[in-house]
């Protein structure tokens, strides 16, 4: 056969016929066998008419008990190629590791494993080399698969459903997809990790009011406050890997939602994919989301979390704290007014989280009033899901470069933790080494605050004299006494700011990074 016969015999043609008013469009494919034989495929793109004038939908695995033809918008509301698509890389491996358990348990032979691995292994390389585009005229990306894998290598891909359902097929897809998403969550959390990390470790001294109630309450350092949030997304991390661990069991086998009439080994396929065993129950295993839920819930967390720290940055940023200094590449400015450098990313995180808040609702709402067993409301999980995902890892790799590049203003962040009297507590506390009950110690301070603001000065600027006018015992070592300097290394207890307590925060972080 010469090259350009081979060309044209690979060429598509079509024929549009019309039966009733409906349209069905069918494609031919010649192609030569890899026995010599000249083969003729038959693909579907949206209706074959039969002889008998029958009508079946073959972008779809089913249609046998069907006489009639499901109306095209009816077709399109129940397809979910369009976001089920992303699903492609999990479903062929899910395939793979299916029909080599079939092969070894006989149910089909080692040379037609082979084949249906070869063309499954073919349709995944084209695709991604971008060879082969998804079609959206199929149902849903097994389908596609399916119906590409019976073009490329004929009859024999039609084995490869044997001994499955699409309920355990795409159970197991969304479990494998999921699963690489809390992997890469978590690397994605360990990034951010490192950057709070470095910040600690550079700003160990870098003083700064502490606050409740948005109140400027006690001195701490910058180390000290990020190490709060170093904290939180360490137990992001920790939920990260609970999930993986209760989830990392294998749907697959489940059949419909009882099992199969096949001798399946379960145990055998699970394995070929990393997953710790298999699921106990084939009902559960079909129309559990659990472990989607509870991914969601985690990455609402993570957004709480990123939420209340682009807040702080929003604040830290603006005129009035001005604590920050935000890099060109992660702000903009005002189409109006010249001086303006926005905060966008931290308030567009801190904007997003509600709609993965908004995801998590959703899904619970979805799976609350379900019966047994799979349900096509089920199909509802993943769009949501999918944005909430793509939602978390767009904000932590953003939130994680703008944190990296920020620049702080030191100085201005001591005045302002001086300025509003966070040393205010330690001057009470001097009086109670000095012998003065603390409650009389607090209403002295008290005073002594209410006298600071009538002169708008702060306790370190006031007079020896002044002092002592609201009590005797103060003396000159009450200077020393509320410096931040002293105020800060006193705390010594762990978890508090103190040096000594957070070089050993920052080692026991840069520990738990290098093992995690």
């Amino acid at each position: 056969m010469t090259s350009d016969f081979q060309e044209a015999c690979n060429t598509f043609f079509f024929m549009v016929i019309s039966v009733d008013k409906k349209f069905a469009v069918i494609s031919h494919e010649q192609k030569t066998s890899g026995k010599g034989r000249s083969v003729i495929y038959t693909r579907q793109i949206a209706r074959t008419i039969w002889d008998d004038g029958m009508e079946e939908d073959m972008a779809q695995l089913w249609g046998g008990r069907f006489n009639g033809s499901t109306a095209q918008d009816a077709f399109a509301f129940n397809a979910s190629i369009g976001f089920d698509r992303r699903l492609f890389q999990q479903d062929i491996q899910g395939s793979i590791a299916h029909v080599t358990m079939l092969a070894r348990q006989n149910i089909l032979s080692v040379e037609e494993k082979d084949a249906i691995v070869d063309g499954l292994e073919g349709i995944l390389k084209d695709v991604e080399e971008n060879r082969l585009e998804i079609d959206l005229s199929c149902e849903d990306i097994h389908s596609f698969v399916e119906a590409n894998l019976i073009r490329r290598i004929g009859d024999v891909g039609k084995k490869l459903h044997t001994g499955r359902s699409r309920n355990d097929q795409v159970a197991l897809d969304m479990r494998l997809y999921t699963r690489e998403r809390v992997r890469e969550t978590d690397g994605l959390l360990k990034e951010l990790l490192v950057v709070i990390l470095s910040v600690m470790e550079e700003n160990l001294e870098t003083y700064m009011p502490g606050f409740t109630h948005l109140q400027k309450a006690q001195p701490t350092t910058l180390a000290h406050h990020y190490g709060a949030y170093f904290e939180m997304f360490r137990r992001d991390r920790q939920r990260m890997a609970d999930i993986e661990r209760r989830m990392n069991y294998c749907p697959l086998g489940a059949g419909a939602l009882a099992g199969t009439t096949y001798p399946l080994d379960r145990e055998y396929a699970a394995s070929l994919m990393g997953f710790d065993g298999v699921t106990g129950n084939s009902m559960d295993s079909v129309s559990d989301r659990d472990y989607l839920i509870e991914f969601l819930a985690a990455l609402s967390t993570v957004m709480m979390h990123l939420s209340r720290f682009s807040e702080e940055i929003i604040l830290w940023n603006s005129n009035e704290y001005q604590f920050v200094e935000m890099d060109d590449a992660y702000s903009t400015g005002s189409s109006i007014m010249p001086q303006k450098k926005n905060p966008d990313i931290a308030e567009l995180v801190r904007g997003k989280t509600g709609r993965v808040y908004g995801a998590l609702m959703s899904l619970l709402t979805t799976m609350k009033g379900l019966p047994l067993a799979y349900n096509k409301d089920m199909q509802e999980d993943k769009e949501v899901a999918f944005d909430a995902m793509d939602t978390v890892k767009n904000c932590l790799s953003l939130f994680t470069g703008m944190l990296k590049t920020m620049k702080f203003r030191k100085d201005r962040m001591a005045a302002s933790a001086m300025n509003g009297f966070t040393n205010a507590t330690d001057a009470a506390d001097y009086l109670v080494g000095k012998g003065v009950p603390f409650r009389d110690a607090h209403s002295i301070v008290g005073r002594l605050v209410l006298y600071c603001i009538e002169k708008n000065t702060s306790i370190d600027k006031l007079s020896l004299e002044e002092l002592k006018e609201i009590s005797d015992e103060f003396e000159v070592d009450i200077y020393e006494a509320v410096s931040l300097k002293t105020c800060v290394e006193k705390r010594l207890t762990i978890g508090a700011p103190g040096p000594s307590a957070m070089r050993e925060a920052v080692e026991k972080n840069k520990a738990y990074l290098e093992l995690s």
